[in-house]
């Protein structure tokens, strides 16, 4: 008599997910945008794309913030992001793009803040920069409230997590590491880096850094000139630039690939070993 044999289970090859960068100039007049942001998703998912990442103030973009933005400011119930979840829907991706929202209707703040559009049209995820731009001569403070330090906002598209941050928060490497630490595979980074003396040296660097100390894939999606340094770009999780643009308009792809992920992961686990917490620091 043959023993009995028992079935085994193996758990599905997890799917690579192609994620797409978008580079645009981002205006004032918010519904030129979306109508921009819509031709570049649709380029983006005849490339195959299943998540797009659009710029940091995609819904309205200046120079130097001032009380236009705190005027242009909607709710998350707004016309911008409900245009945001109809192209989502449209197209059937998730859809990450910076918006400008409103904190109360006769506030003289608005918050920066992410926003993840599912392929249902529905909020699923948004984050709220933390590290507000008080740097190179600019005060985003003063028409910008912080975001709270809450537990990382991230999401999953089939096997594939993603988290968060926004732009001058490239700067503060522990930010970045509670996203990884969450479980983010993907760091999705929309921006408006601002041009000037090796700025553009500056985020590449520190975008590279980002995916190597975390071993993370990074999408990093600038606005391109005249409001910002361009460069955007796709790092895979040893710091290998996959594909970058100039300071054209444009849109990359590249593949997140688990596999390869947890290759890097097996041969640098420097995630898991670590040996610092992070901590909130109260301001003084």
């Amino acid at each position: 008599m043959q023993p009995e044999t028992v079935p085994t289970h193996h758990d599905p090859a997890p799917s690579p997910v192609v994620v797409a960068v978008v580079q645009f100039a981002a205006g004032t007049d918010p519904s030129a945008n979306l109508a921009a942001l819509r031709e570049h998703v649709r380029t983006a998912v005849e490339r195959g794309a299943r998540v797009v990442v659009a710029p940091e103030y995609s819904m309205f973009a200046v120079a130097r913030l001032d009380e236009r933005v705190v005027a242009i400011a909607e709710p998350l119930t707004g016309s911008f992001v409900t245009g945001l979840g109809e192209i989502a829907r449209e197209f059937g991706v998730h859809l990450v793009a910076g918006i400008v929202e409103q904190v109360a209707p006769e506030a003289k703040h608005i918050r920066n803040t992410l926003v993840v559009l599912g392929p249902d049209a529905k909020l699923v995820a948004k984050y709220r920069k933390v590290h507000l731009y008080d740097a190179f001569g600019y005060l985003e403070s003063d028409v910008v409230e912080a975001g709270a330090i809450e537990t990382p906002a991230t999401f999953t598209v089939d096997t594939v997590t993603f988290g968060m941050q926004t732009c001058f928060d490239l700067r503060f490497p522990e930010g970045c590491r509670r996203v990884a630490a969450a479980g983010a595979q993907v760091l999705v980074l929309p921006a408006q880096w601002i041009p000037g003396p090796a700025k553009v040296d500056q985020w590449t660097t520190l975008l590279r850094a980002r995916a190597i100390e975390n071993t993370v894939y990074v999408a990093a999606a600038d606005q391109c000139a005249p409001r910002g340094a361009g460069a955007s770009m796709i790092i895979d999780p040893t710091g290998v630039v996959l594909t970058e643009l100039g300071d054209e308009p444009g849109v990359l792809t590249a593949t997140m690939d688990l596999d390869q992920l947890a290759a890097v992961r097996r041969t640098n686990p420097s995630l898991a070993l670590r040996r610092f917490a992070i901590a909130e620091r109260v301001p003084e």
